[in-house]
């Protein structure tokens, strides 16, 4: 499989080099508007250039070489003499990456204008990433920004009882200051440029991050906390600018001084169906009706990281977990899926109480184990009658997929990023894609949010 992707690769790469020569020796209007393009980018798309030109000339030379750590050290320094020389006598290949990465950003914008044209609201949706690869071009152009020695997680806990280890080096908080924030404000900045709405996947990484030593599991980590204020100023400052909405992925356990900041400069919060329980209920962890979840919040069933609504319906996640070997034993894997059908039984009488279910659908979860069209037409129908701003549902979500997009926790033991969509799009007209899609769509004009 990973020759095949190489493979796909380098053909791709081969056309995009005869465009690249094509585009800036035939069009004088192009070559010019890339020319402004690099200069406004400046040392930012370079580097990431320059390092993506590297990469390609050393896997050449070394198949053996998959990223810059394993690189000759006189090549890891991007300012070293070595590499100022390769900037030198490659610079064809450095233009060519520079001009893929300004055709992309074409390519973004056209799809933003084309989806406000068809008459969307929002448009593109973006996500700010929670980090970096230790093994990728940020870490290797910009090194004093990031920790070494450590990397981020998260503590044990019912979801992840050995907790997790996300593998990725924590900023440096000091270094960031000193430069008055300017590489984060550009992530943020560019990553609202063309688009309506942004997503901060983990909000909570502007107060603190679980920082795990080297050579030690993630039950030995601690949390380190960071300059919360001038970070949350900068994102609200680039929203502004960018007339896009920011939703900060608040899941978990939230200090209240985080709750309140977010909520002060205007961040919506992240409501997910599965967790949104009043624990002061009786009995405890009753689910939320309708009304009681916030205005000022993205209502969605899960995030990339949970299970999608059938998956968690039928158990999927709990199945994947066991088989990958991510359950402490046999105990906690049977109390899962105890404690799975209590959740479901929640679910189904509050659906059941609200009067979205037929009469005649049964009121034991035990007696339904496959995630029907009933159970899949009365979530997405709660869902669309709460109050909050924004309503956000996958596409694995519209049409009732087991599988989750990501496995946290895993790496081989599951093909995490790499679920593609169920249907082509040829395919999304007719039967259960447009039977879905209709459904949804009513239940958005019943709500009033599709006037």
């Amino acid at each position: 499989e990973n020759g095949e992707s190489e493979g796909v690769a380098r053909l791709k790469l081969r056309f995009l080099k005869q465009l690249c020569r094509t585009y800036l020796h035939s069009y004088a209007e192009d070559r010019d508007e890339f020319e402004r393009y690099r200069a406004e980018q400046g040392e930012l798309l370079n580097r990431f250039a320059l390092h993506s030109a590297l990469d390609a000339a050393m896997h050449r030379a070394n198949r053996e070489l998959w990223n810059w750590r394993s690189w000759p050290q006189a090549y890891r320094d991007p300012d070293s003499p070595p590499v100022r020389e390769f900037a030198r006598t490659h610079w064809r290949s450095v233009l060519l990456y520079e001009w893929i990465q300004w055709r992309v950003e074409q390519q973004l914008a056209r799809a933003q204008r084309h989806a406000l044209d068809a008459g969307l609201r929002v448009g593109l949706y973006h996500d700010l990433a929670l980090a970096v690869d230790r093994y990728g071009a940020d870490l290797w152009a910009h090194p004093s920004f990031y920790v070494d020695g450590c990397r981020v997680g998260a503590p044990p806990d019912d979801f992840s009882p050995k907790g997790q280890d996300w593998a990725f080096p924590p900023p440096n908080a000091q270094r960031h200051w000193e430069d008055g924030y300017r590489l984060f404000a550009e992530s943020v900045r560019r990553n609202m440029r063309h688009g309506g709405a942004l997503r901060i996947d983990h909000v909570m990484r502007f107060f603190r991050l679980y920082w795990i030593p080297d050579g030690m599991d993630a039950s030995a980590g601690t949390y380190v906390r960071d300059r919360y204020e001038d970070l949350v100023r900068i994102v609200a400052l680039e929203s502004v600018r960018n007339r896009t909405f920011v939703v900060g992925e608040d899941l978990g356990t939230v200090p209240e001084i985080a709750l309140q900041t977010l909520s002060r400069f205007g961040i919506l919060s992240y409501r997910l169906f599965y967790f949104e329980k009043d624990y002061q209920s009786t009995p405890p962890g009753r689910f939320r009706l309708p009304e009681e979840y916030p205005e000022n919040a993205l209502v969605s069933v899960s995030t990339h990281d949970l299970p999608t609504l059938a998956g968690f319906w039928q158990n999927r996640d709990i199945e994947l977990r066991h088989a990958a070997g991510l359950l402490p034993d046999e105990a906690s894997y049977r109390a899962m899926l105890e404690g799975r059908l209590g959740e479901k039984q929640k679910m189904l009488d509050l659906l059941q109480n609200l009067g979205l279910l037929p009469g005649w659908f049964p009121t034991d979860a035990a007696a339904v184990p496959e995630f029907t069209g009933e159970l899949h037409a009365a979530i997405i129908g709660f869902l669309a009658m709460t109050p909050s701003r924004l309503f956000l549902l996958n596409q694995e979500d519209i049409f009732k997929d087991t599988e989750q997009q990501n496995l946290p926790g895993t790496t081989g033991e599951y093909p995490n990023w790499r679920h593609k969509v169920r249907y082509a799009i040829g395919e999304l007209r007719s039967g259960l894609p447009a039977d879905c899609a209709s459904m949804f769509r009513e239940w958005l004009v019943r709500s009033g949010r599709l006037a």
